[in-house]
């Protein structure tokens, strides 16, 4: 066995020097895997507290514990709150459409790194939202997925992977309304076991949230199977006027 390990051991420096680590933002050379450089790295905006307990938008002082914007308050959301690691811009951006278009795959443990610290402590299980299986097909992959398989093998919280299933494609939700977006999704979304869905405190995963529309589809079959928490995680989410 020793002797088996010897060679890949002396290979190591080798592969290293022909495939170095490099930035999951602009590809350059850094000094291990899922680090970003110095520029990437301040070119993301962490989020966190102070936030809305509605919907995770940032505030600019802290208005204390279980506070809400204006927009929660009016439209009280159906899950039970959004956790993002970070706004959506350009470095956060690419790295999600590096993974989502671009077969980056280890992408998905680097996200997941850096949204590990914002899994709730009482998470029972993880469900990644569902690509349509044509969507599948042709992409070969969920992102979502990936990030979720990632977070539970970090938290040790079991991923339920089909859980949810997408019953029908939906258009692109880009340039709809929030009333479009909420009447394309409607009906998409149906849980195929609701048994492994109630009484659990569920994380709900996908990879950029912008309007909303599609987790809160989601968040509704899961409380319909019984889910007593559903918390949304996301690696990025917009932030301002198009939130």
């Amino acid at each position: 066995m020793l002797l088996a390990r010897a060679p890949i051991a002396l290979l190591a420096p080798l592969v290293a020097l022909a495939l170095p680590p490099r930035c999951p933002g602009c590809g350059t050379v850094v000094e291990a895997d899922h680090r970003f450089c110095a520029s990437c790295w301040s070119g993301l905006r962490f989020l966190g507290d102070p936030a809305c307990a509605g919907c995770g938008a940032p505030f600019d002082i802290d208005r204390g514990p279980g506070t809400r914007c204006g927009t929660c308050l009016s439209r009280p959301p159906v899950h039970d709150g959004v956790r993002a690691a970070v706004a959506y811009g350009p470095v956060a951006r690419d790295v999600a459409l590096k993974l989502k278009y671009g077969g980056r795959l280890a992408l998905a443990q680097t996200m997941a790194r850096l949204m590990q610290r914002h899994m709730p402590g009482d998470a029972t299980l993880i469900v990644p939202v569902p690509l349509h299986r044509r969507r599948l097909w042709t992409r070969g992959y969920n992102q979502a997925l990936l990030i979720g398989a990632e977070l539970a093998r970090a938290s040790n919280v079991p991923m339920a992977r089909d859980a949810l299933r997408r019953t029908r494609a939906t258009p692109p939700l880009k340039g709809m309304d929030g009333r479009k977006r909420a009447r394309a999704v409607r009906g998409a979304f149906v849980v195929t076991d609701p048994a492994r869905i109630a009484g659990r405190s569920v994380v709900l995963v996908d990879d950029v949230h912008t309007s909303g529309a599609t987790v809160a589809a989601c968040t509704r079959v899961l409380r319909a199977a019984g889910a007593t928490r559903v918390i949304v995680l996301c690696w990025a989410r917009v932030v301002g006027a198009d939130d």
